[in-house]
């Protein structure tokens, strides 16, 4: 009989959490943060001694896999932690703070700082080069985030914020926030983020009309058109998605 994953140990039990969290940390042996140095520390046993502890025979400095990841100085046991990853990783439409209290048993605040270093972890580096390369195609997208006046009951909603979206199929994703949704404002953006030997796909917006002068290939897919493939409809459903989130 099948068994729910959050059934393993790794998500219930605390030393088995840090087990597996070190296994893909130090893949090649305890490594410790603050000198370097590696395979060169034990296990401290005290009673008192919090799990996971070791100590460096180099430096004589106490670490332990916490150091250096988004679990740094926090209190939150390391398996609630996995289970918040699984949570956040397995949601199609993203997983908020308070979403994180019902499931979990926390508090807001806890929710609130759980949901927020998970989405420090998978920003993006921007110093891993621009979207795309040859032979990938790259989707551009943007849409209007702000509240709705139904929602308020007293004051106005502040005017909505247009924000662009760039999609690696399979891969990365950037957001930028532009005043106004114009080819003034885009093309920027899109020479800075976009490898120029990418295949550039877009909505048939006239802001990205000129687009194709610079890529390898630009294509648009209009979401009502008559005869549209179930395939270009699915990655232009996920632009979408990935807003909602």
């Amino acid at each position: 009989m099948p068994r729910p994953v959050l059934d393993e140990p790794r998500f219930r039990n605390e030393h088995a959490a840090y087990a597996y969290v070190e296994a893909i940390v130090w893949p090649d042996g305890r490594v410790c943060p603050h000198c370097g140095a590696i395979g060169n520390s034990g296990l401290l046993k005290g009673k008192s001694t919090r799990i996971g502890v070791y100590k460096c025979y180099a430096c004589r400095k106490p670490f332990t896999v916490k150091v250096g990841t988004i679990f740094e100085k926090s209190h939150i046991a390391m398996h609630i932690w996995l289970q918040a990853m699984h949570l956040f990783w397995s949601s199609k439409k993203g997983f908020s703070a308070n979403q994180f209290c019902r499931v979990l048993g926390v508090d807001f605040k806890t929710g609130w700082f759980i949901g927020h270093r998970i989405r420090e972890a998978m920003s993006d580096d921007q110093s891993s080069g621009p979207l795309g390369g040859e032979s990938v195609f790259v989707e551009a997208d943007e849409t209007s985030i702000g509240g709705r006046a139904r929602n308020r009951a007293y004051k106005a909603p502040a005017p909505k914020k247009a924000v662009v979206s760039l999609v690696e199929r399979k891969g990365r994703v950037r957001s930028r926030h532009v005043p106004e949704v114009n080819a003034v404002n885009l093309r920027p953006i899109l020479e800075a983020e976009i490898d120029v030997a990418s295949h550039l796909r877009t909505e048939g917006s006239g802001v990205y009309w000129k687009a194709d002068e610079r890529y390898a290939s630009h294509r648009t897919c209009q979401p009502r058109a008559r005869g549209i493939r179930a395939r270009r409809w699915l990655y232009q459903r996920r632009r979408k998605l990935f807003f909602r989130s």
